[in-house]
């Protein structure tokens, strides 16, 4: 078997991010592009006639998503953790260029690492294929809101649509409405979009108690310096596709981590 270095992980990665480095997706997403022309199968579309719905590997489709699950014990916005297991979450806010995407994914597998992706709806009528390769690397997939606007600051009926336009994107890509809900452009959702998002199906609101603050473009050191100074058992750390310095930053930060004993699981598992 060939050894992969960590230094062999970063030359790759940076050659990814320089592909792709000059369209780095700016904050605010572009508008919304008509997601008719994908052709995707619901859950019961692809159910077999005794009622299952075949794997993935089955030639009928691929299985229904995981639906979002509620923690009993557990608020209805979620920070982290639990402090005393040593696990952290890293969660990326989906949006900006695939190839960057894909060159994070890539390299949390090679480190064994799971992660939690918030797409963006507008980035996922863009790029639908994305969807299925986050689940097909065993990660989370959640809603980001539609077209990334502050979300909080929306009337009831506009961040209604927000959140259940990108719901509805992914129930159609995947068989669910993904496993979490981030609010856009806050740390935390207002108690209206809490109750908003319960409404369309989350029980809980996914925070974070880490910001890398990558979509600042610091530079890769700073990024793995943000989340390395305050990252402990039970983080949930905020990260963003995207940006070339997270692409530059991921492999020496998964390197720390598995130097610091702290395994990268999903958001789901990081709350289970």
């Amino acid at each position: 078997m060939v050894r992969v270095t960590p230094s062999d992980r970063r030359s790759a990665l940076r050659a990814g991010a320089g592909l792709v480095a000059g369209g780095a997706f700016a904050a605010g997403c572009s508008p919304a592009v008509s997601s008719s022309g994908v052709a995707v199968r619901s859950a019961a579309d692809s159910r077999s006639p005794d009622g299952r719905t075949p794997d993935s590997r089955s030639p009928a489709g691929p299985a229904a998503a995981p639906a979002p699950r509620a923690f009993p014990g557990q608020p209805a916005q979620i920070t982290h953790g639990p402090r005393d297991r040593p696990r952290v979450a890293l969660t990326f806010h989906g949006q900006g260029e695939p190839a960057m995407a894909r060159a994070l994914l890539g390299e949390a597998e090679r480190h064994g690492a799971r992660v939690t992706v918030l797409a963006v709806g507008t980035w996922l009528d863009e790029h639908p294929d994305l969807a299925r390769r986050v689940l097909d690397g065993g990660h989370d997939l959640g809603n980001h809101t539609q077209r990334h606007l502050d979300v909080n600051a929306m009337s009831e009926a506009e961040a209604t649509a927000e959140i259940t336009g990108c719901a509805q994107r992914l129930r159609r890509l995947t068989g669910s409405v993904g496993t979490w809900f981030r609010p856009s452009r806050a740390a935390r959702a207002s108690p209206l979009v809490v109750a908003l998002a319960r409404r369309a199906g989350y029980p809980h609101v996914l925070s974070y108690d880490v910001d890398s603050l990558d979509f600042t473009s610091p530079g890769a050191p700073a990024v793995t310096r943000n989340v390395l100074d305050k990252i402990r058992d039970g983080s949930v750390v905020s990260l963003h596709f995207g940006y070339a310095d997270t692409v530059a930053a991921l492999p020496a930060l998964l390197d720390e981590l598995d130097r610091r004993g702290l395994r990268a699981v999903t958001a789901t598992e990081l709350i289970g």
